[in-house]
């Protein structure tokens, strides 16, 4: 749940300006869904310690599942007085692989369903201010024909 005034939309109207205002006891919660399974490389947010002091998360957790329901903690992260943007990856290790294959790199996050969980505030305020969120992809690779030659 959100204020009245400082809901969801605030979160997407490419302004830090504005923010989302948690209303109701913690965790805080904000959650993304996709309508289709999505690659996750990493979620941004944009908080200010400096305007808005207890109301700035300080812990927060990120999920994922296919639906509020079968949410699994993927990512926890403390922040020390953030102001500006921070930037939570989201790439996963490969799952175990048989010996004889080589290591792989790390993959994105599939999921339909993205929750940031915001488990406590600085000061111990109780509620919170996010100012922007962001979700960002992998970047799809060009054709072979759009490619730069490669110099060796």
């Amino acid at each position: 749940t959100a204020k009245p005034g400082n809901g969801v939309d605030q979160l997407r109207d490419q302004t830090t300006d504005t923010y989302w205002q948690s209303d109701g006891p913690q965790p805080h919660l904000v959650n993304i869904q996709f309508h289709k399974k999505m690659n996750i490389q990493e979620l941004h947010i944009y908080t200010d310690y400096k305007l808005d002091e207890s109301y700035t998360p300080s812990k927060i957790s990120i999920r994922a599942g296919t639906n509020f329901h079968d949410l699994i903690e993927v990512k926890v992260e403390e922040l020390l007085e953030p102001s500006g943007w921070i930037s939570i990856p989201l790439m996963q290790s490969p799952s175990e692989l048989p010996a004889d294959e080589e290591p792989r790199s790390p993959e994105p996050l599939r999921t339909y369903f993205l929750q940031l969980a915001v488990l406590a505030n600085h000061q111990n305020g109780r509620d919170t201010h996010i100012r922007q969120i962001r979700v960002f992809a992998p970047r799809n690779r060009r054709s072979n024909d759009m490619a730069l030659p490669e110099f060796h």
